[in-house]
């Protein structure tokens, strides 16, 4: 009879295994791959050569003039990047999104695939048609005789200006583009029967649009650009110095570890920064 009664109780369910269980595998690779080796850099940049845990390092690269300079021709050139992407991505999205070409699709599919190279190989190509060796000057000194030729602008800060500014606008394309491909065109159609003008249509319908991929293409960029290494490094820009480059100056050429960590430091919190404004940007704009 108990026989029967245990072989007639229901079985009990499997217990669940509690939702923080299955987090613990991945942050516990994120500690380790990640934050341990940025805990790393933090506590060299207040651990001097002379011993001892200080602040030192922080007011002695506060303090130096290559640090503010290097400070200030990143933001200069991030903003400026990030200006030349937004009006340049704008105007060719709109090409590719409204002027019906040839070959339209096919120039939609190469930006995803533009996406993926490298930013040294933009550079590189940017080097071999305008560097100082470059097709452009070949042809001005076979044709002039002249000992060099006139281009020479990719070795200042406007040579990583237009590099930056090739290599990331697509970042700010492909967000456009896919705003551009949700928008009815019957709005477009009702405007210019009512007889506005391409700028008026652009101003008044395309642009509020296209203003969330704006704010989240460009932040993103803005992002990207203050930690460029490649694009500086392969122009080899004369005194053109990037707090990246500041980094990589002090730990391998100087042999400066707590400078290099702390430089690095102040580059991790502006991009932390920025990337925080990014996201709320994003989500305010609904992109």
């Amino acid at each position: 009879m108990a026989s029967a009664t245990l072989a007639a109780a229901p079985a009990r369910p499997p217990r669940a295994v509690p939702r923080w269980v299955w987090a613990l595998p991945p942050v516990a690779v994120l500690g380790l791959v990640f934050l341990y080796p940025l805990a790393l850099v933090v506590q060299q940049s207040v651990r001097p050569d002379t011993g001892g845990t200080s602040l030192k390092p922080y007011a002695d690269v506060f303090a130096s003039e290559a640090f503010r300079e290097a400070l200030v021709t990143t933001v200069w050139l991030a903003l400026g990047s990030t200006v030349g992407c937004l009006v340049l991505g704008f105007a060719l999205a709109l090409v590719i999104a409204f002027v019906p070409f040839p070959g339209a699709r096919a120039v939609s599919r190469f930006i995803d695939v533009f996406l993926s190279f490298p930013s040294f190989l933009i550079t590189l190509a940017l080097l071999f048609v305008y560097g100082a060796k470059g097709m452009a000057n070949g042809i001005w000194t076979d044709a002039t005789g002249a000992a060099e030729g006139p281009f020479q602008f990719l070795t200042t800060p406007w040579g990583v200006l237009l590099a930056e500014i090739t290599y990331f606008t697509p970042f700010v394309l492909r967000p456009l583009l896919a705003a551009f491909s949700q928008l009815d065109t019957a709005q477009l159609e009702v405007a210019s029967s009512l007889g506005a003008k391409p700028a008026r249509i652009v101003r008044r319908v395309i642009l509020p649009e296209a203003l969330p991929a704006l704010a989240a293409g460009g932040s993103l960029v803005l992002v990207m650009c203050l930690n460029e290494f490649g694009i500086v490094l392969f122009t080899g820009a004369k005194g053109v110095t990037t707090l990246p480059t500041l980094v990589y100056g002090k730990a391998i050429l100087e042999s400066d570890y707590p400078a290099a960590c702390v430089v690095a430091v102040v580059n991790i919190a502006i991009s932390v920064g920025l990337y925080g404004l990014y996201r709320v940007v994003s989500r305010r704009a609904g992109a």
